[in-house]
């Protein structure tokens, strides 16, 4: 059972929706390992995870800001926040930014990340947060993000998603899908290619013995 006091990294939104396993191995097992994407998306949130601050009139950017969610248990980094303020100095908007390497992505592996942003701003600063923005390395530009409707029901329901998991605290099985697979860090760990190539029963057999020595749980 997970601890009331438990908080889930933002970043975890993302490793859940590109595969249930991935998020399991790195946010359960605790396991980790670098390739060539995961190593320039570090370089990239490197130099923009300094945390400063500029202002200019009503104009504020915060980088590399510290947020949560009580409602939510999230935890995380915003890489900027802009926010403007009206006459009175009082926040009129805000808009968080987030960097990332490449350019964009067919699904929304990091518009629900900076949903999950958004969701802790606004318990923060007690505002609606109606937009965000994405900067792609490759594309050298912003991309505008609504963050309304659809897309943060999906962020909300990732996130009940990635507590399930964790409460039910059995990673899911290996299922080898070479479009994913074959980028994933985690390769060599998951061992998903090793078992798709062996057929299917060795994975009905993992799950056999899963079931049979598992330990009932207690669902939150």
């Amino acid at each position: 059972m997970i601890d009331e006091q438990f908080y889930l990294m933002i970043s975890a939104l993302q490793h859940v929706l590109y595969c249930e396993r991935q998020f399991a191995l790195i946010h359960m097992e605790q396991l980790w390992e670098e390739n060539l994407f995961t190593a320039e998306g570090q370089l990239l949130h490197t130099r923009v995870n300094n945390p400063h601050h500029k202002k200019r009139k009503t104009h504020i950017e915060e980088y590399a800001l510290y947020v949560y969610s009580k409602q939510y248990h999230l935890i995380g980094i915003c890489d900027l926040l802009e926010i403007e303020l009206s006459s009175s100095h009082q926040i009129k908007n805000a808009v968080p930014i987030e960097f990332k390497r490449g350019k964009k992505k067919h699904s929304n592996v990091d518009i629900v990340q900076l949903c999950a942003q958004a969701l802790c701003l606004e318990e923060i600063l007690g505002i609606t947060i109606k937009k965000g923005q994405i900067y792609y390395l490759q594309e050298h530009r912003r991309t505008d993000i609504d963050l309304n409707g659809k897309i943060r029901e999906q962020t909300i329901k990732l996130i009940d998603r990635c507590m399930s998991i964790l409460n039910n605290n059995t990673s899911p099985l290996p299922e080898y899908i070479p479009q994913k697979c074959d980028t994933c860090s985690l390769i060599n760990l998951c061992f998903s290619k090793q078992l798709a190539s062996k057929g299917p029963s060795v994975s009905c057999y993992i799950s056999n013995q899963i079931k049979d020595h598992a330990p009932e749980k207690e669902i939150l």
